[in-house]
């Protein structure tokens, strides 16, 4: 039987005895309804999952013994950077978990002139913070122990310009200059694909993803909605160049 996979914000290394976070402990203990005794896996982002045993199931306290780590080979041999145009509410969230399960490597909400998600600081905070949650529990699921990166929501020219030099930068357009069925980079290049808000990128966006290096990518004849364009993308580039 395959065991639940939980994350953990801690060192984690063989041998050692932790107090589970309460969030934790209550999954394994309440939900799953595990006792002492009991097997589970932890994994912390840094490539391996810990085999466990619950030492301890107190109303209070939940404790684990870490058994050796057993490394992980579930990370797509290629970097796959998503600049994302920040959706609304559950759009996002379908974003963020099913591009984690895709194999993206870092993702980078953005603020683009139609962006219809106004946030402030303190909504910002709570939103990001569900985001990376939502990027964990897709870790969890989908057996991945690296966790993708998530950056601060910032505007798209200084996403843009933070992409790496020598990424092959893609924006999807009916009329790019390139075609999947003929795409090529190199075994090590990292990709970037960047996609608009629900009212997609405006002409300034598009002169400032120019500007930057991004070049057009035709995915069909069809105009996909924020939510589709990103997955179908990561899923296409994936099965050409990278594990699927």
């Amino acid at each position: 039987m395959r065991l639940t996979r939980s994350h953990v914000d801690l060192p984690l290394s063989a041998g050692a005895e932790l107090v589970l976070p309460e969030d934790t402990a209550n999954h394994l203990l309440r939900v799953l309804r595990l006792g002492e005794g009991d097997a589970c896996v932890l994994f912390n982002g840094d490539g391996h999952d810990y085999p466990a045993t619950i030492t301890l199931a107190a109303k209070r306290e939940a404790r684990v013994r870490l058994d050796a780590p057993l490394a992980v080979y579930t990370e797509s041999p290629r970097p796959l950077i998503l600049l994302q145009g920040i959706a609304r509410g559950e759009k996002m969230d379908l974003i963020l978990q099913k591009a984690t399960e895709l194999g993206i490597t870092a993702i980078a909400p953005v603020n683009a002139e139609r962006t219809e998600v106004k946030l402030d600081a303190q909504r910002l905070e709570k939103r990001v913070a569900h985001w990376h949650s939502v990027i964990v529990s897709a870790c969890e699921q989908s057996g991945r122990a690296r966790v993708p990166a998530l950056s601060p929501p910032r505007s798209l020219t200084d996403a843009a310009a933070a992409t790496p030099a020598n990424a092959l930068k893609l924006t999807l357009d009916p009329q790019g200059e390139h075609r999947l069925s003929t795409l090529e980079a190199a075994a090590d290049t990292p990709i970037v694909v960047a996609i608009g808000p629900e009212g997609g990128w405006s002409p300034r966006d598009r002169e400032t993803l120019a500007a930057a290096g991004f070049q057009g990518l035709q995915l069909g004849p069809r105009i996909l909605r924020t939510e589709t364009a990103g997955l179908a993308a990561i899923a296409a580039l994936q099965a050409k160049l990278g594990d699927l």
